[in-house]
């Protein structure tokens, strides 16, 4: 079974879907593995690398993409020089990468209508099972603690309490605002750094954890049920939204730094920070806004911008994890290897052949498995391709 690894062709797209370490495993497992050339220099590793470890560098990527079984990649496909890359997968290949789904559903529509296989590593489920399987979350760690660098560059003031000759400096307060992995992170690095911290989310289930992680805990007392199936925050009506900005906005307005990393797949990101909380923040304060892509936590927001609002820096982060490109595709193409090994029945080649034997009553490959057959096997895909439509 031939899997093939694609460049990236994203602006400031650094990452990429496999590294050595990991072709040198398929490889051991039977696979033939072919690299796009130059696809994992913005990682750091050379075509080379690759060649040494067993993989076949391939120049013309209509030919990787056509002749791959399984086409393993970070973004979703897009286009090259008038060209699609679905267009130049073979039916019945196998895709694995973000896909998107729910924010771009139509991506979906034309991988079903390819009669491709593909996997969405954003629905991988967060189950012990699926852990070292979980995109999301090991590039959302790195996300969360690349965000506390920016806000420390960006602050005209240190983090830590630093006693010296001259006096003693207090430490810089941070606030942040959603408690996931990569909100979690943050507290975590900013603590580090000497700062105190405060955490907020609205699932009161996650004190313990923030208090883990060295935040305090911020309650707001929310009548609506916060949590969806599988530990997850839900989206929260109007009233309670409003709730939230009125409760959080005397901790904003004291804060030195704010991290926000509230999103809802498939939805605008839910507004936490007006701009009128922005105006009462202390001249130099800084916010980076993780969900700034979609929506933004805060009013001020713009997605891949740094602005300057009512004296405070607010930076529209997007793609934090291809800014640490060498770390984030370790992590990732670790999580590919474990998925696609899963999915082989453990890298049993032999077993699958030219394709992937897929088992729909299995959790996992139920979940992330989007097409299949020419069809779309996500219901909530399905819904978003009508909201589409109408």
């Amino acid at each position: 079974m031939k899997i093939a690894v694609a460049r990236e062709n994203e602006l400031g797209e650094l990452r990429v879907a496999q590294v050595p370490d990991t072709v040198s495993r398929l490889v051991k497992q039977g696979f033939e593995v072919w690299v796009e050339a130059g696809a994992g220099v913005g990682a750091g590793y050379e075509d080379s690398a690759y060649e040494a470890v067993g993989a076949k560098i391939i120049a013309d990527p209509a030919l990787l993409w056509g002749e791959a079984d399984i086409l393993l990649k970070v973004n979703p496909p897009g286009s090259r020089d008038g060209w699609s890359e679905i267009d130049w997968l073979k039916p019945e290949a196998t895709l694995i990468s973000f896909l998107n789904p729910l924010g771009d559903p139509q991506v979906t529509q034309e991988l079903a209508q390819r009669q491709v296989t593909a996997f969405s590593m954003e629905l991988i489920p967060r189950s012990t099972r699926a852990q070292s399987m979980d995109a999301l979350s090991s590039q959302a760690n790195i996300a969360g603690y690349k965000s506390v660098l920016l806000a420390a560059a960006s602050l005209p003031r240190i983090f830590p309490m630093m006693t010296t000759a001259a006096g003693t400096i207090p430490p810089a307060k941070v606030l942040v605002l959603g408690a996931g992995v990569a909100g979690l992170q943050a507290i975590a690095t900013a603590r580090r750094l000497g700062a105190v911290v405060d955490g907020f989310d609205i699932r009161p289930t996650v004190k313990e954890q923030v208090q883990s992680v060295g935040g305090n805990f911020i309650e707001i007392d929310l009548e609506e049920k916060t949590e969806a199936e599988g530990g997850y925050a839900k989206q929260v009506g109007s009233d309670t939204q409003e709730l939230i900005r009125q409760g959080l906005s005397p901790y904003v307005a004291k804060a030195d730094v704010v991290i926000t990393t509230a999103q809802v797949p498939g939805k605008p990101a839910p507004l936490l920070i007006t701009e009128e909380t922005v105006a009462q923040m202390k001249p130099g304060s800084v916010i980076v806004d993780l969900a700034a892509e979609s929506g933004g936590n805060c009013a001020c927001s713009e997605a891949g911008k740094n602005i300057n609002s009512h004296n405070v820096t607010v930076i529209g982060s997007t793609n934090l994890p291809a800014t640490v490109p060498v770390n984030t595709s370790q992590m990732y193409a670790k999580n590919l290897l474990n998925l696609v090994k899963y999915l082989a029945k453990d890298g049993n080649v032999e077993a699958n052949r030219d394709s992937l034997l897929l088992d729909f009553d299995d959790e996992i490959t139920s979940s992330a498995c989007v097409t299949h057959a020419g069809e779309i096997r996500n219901e909530r895909i399905k819904e978003a391709l009508l909201v589409i439509s109408r």
